[in-house]
């Protein structure tokens, strides 16, 4: 599989920096090198994102000991546990294939790794067969210590539906420093990550959330496939609650003078309590991170 589609190659043109892309993609494949390979088994989450039974796209968390998700061979991923039960994505993921983007993202040392493909289910819980594998820079990335995790609590685990949001869950986006992001693409699916100081994403509506594009590393995997499908998964995580917010829509970008801002509207919100029994600390922010207004 090449490295981009039609819509990321747009967008590389539209910017201005097709070059510097056509090298960074040089670093994308299909396999998974031992290194990569080490990382993703020491890492407790993972991020997927897919497109439900109805088509609307999520983005889930997957969580374990570290050793839940790891490689097991050169372009196959094994995950325990699969997709939870509550989540919006559960029985998406189906025999024939589900395509798949997924992130590892280890705040403890401001690493990530992305892996697209497609999954299917498996006795372990679910398969993913890899056909991009590529690190991001730690750009944007809060660094958090692990604590450890906790035993659920009373109503941990239970699904409260929206389809826009209340005001406690807009102060929480409000609050947010990071969030992950889930898009279609015309040949499989992505996500990625976003991060910022407090205030990086604006909540412009119930329904409406808004944030500035950072430079990153030049791929606009997530952009280029908005230009042809907007459908967008987006996914909050408390990181010392474990309680998620997960929302489904569509998203767009608009291109300024040297900025670019991202729009969305929810159609569906999902606020889970607990949904993970992972604790981290409060955050170091990056040093990247530009000012918020």
């Amino acid at each position: 599989m090449d490295a981009y589609h039609p819509g990321s190659l747009a967008v590389q043109e539209r910017v201005g920096v097709r070059d510097l892309a056509e090298h960074v993609g040089r670093s994308v494949g299909p396999g998974i090198r031992p290194v990569a390979a080490a990382f993703l088994e020491a890492q407790p989450m993972l991020v997927i994102g897919a497109a439900d039974a109805g088509g609307q796209v999520w983005a889930s968390l997957l969580t374990g000991p570290p050793g839940f998700a790891r490689a097991t061979g050169p372009h196959t991923v094994s995950v325990a546990g699969g997709v939870p039960a509550r989540d919006p994505l559960a029985g998406a993921i189906v025999p024939a294939g589900t395509p798949v983007g997924t992130i590892a993202l280890d705040p403890r040392t401001r690493r990530r790794m992305r892996l697209n493909g497609t999954a299917r289910p498996s006795p372990r819980g679910l398969a993913v067969e890899a056909d991009q594998v590529f690190s991001n820079c730690p750009k944007y990335l809060q660094k958090r210590q692990w604590y450890g995790s906790e035993p659920a609590g009373p109503g941990a685990g239970t699904p409260h539906h929206g389809t826009e949001l209340t005001p406690a869950q807009a102060a929480r986006v409000r609050a947010a420093d990071t969030f992950f992001v889930a898009t279609a693409a015309p040949d499989g699916a992505d996500a990625s990550h976003r991060g910022g100081n407090p205030g990086f994403v604006r909540v412009d509506g119930p329904r409406e959330l808004s944030w500035r594009d950072y430079p990153g590393n030049a791929m606009f995997l997530t952009l280029g496939n908005l230009e042809s499908d907007g459908r967008t998964g987006l996914l909050l995580l408390d990181w010392e609650t474990g309680t998620t917010l997960q929302l489904t829509g569509r998203a767009h970008a608009e291109y300024g003078p040297g900025e670019r801002v991202v729009r969305f509207r929810a159609d569906r919100v999902v606020e889970t309590p607990g949904a993970s029994l992972l604790r981290w600390s409060p955050p170091e922010y990056s040093p990247a991170n530009p000012t918020t207004p």
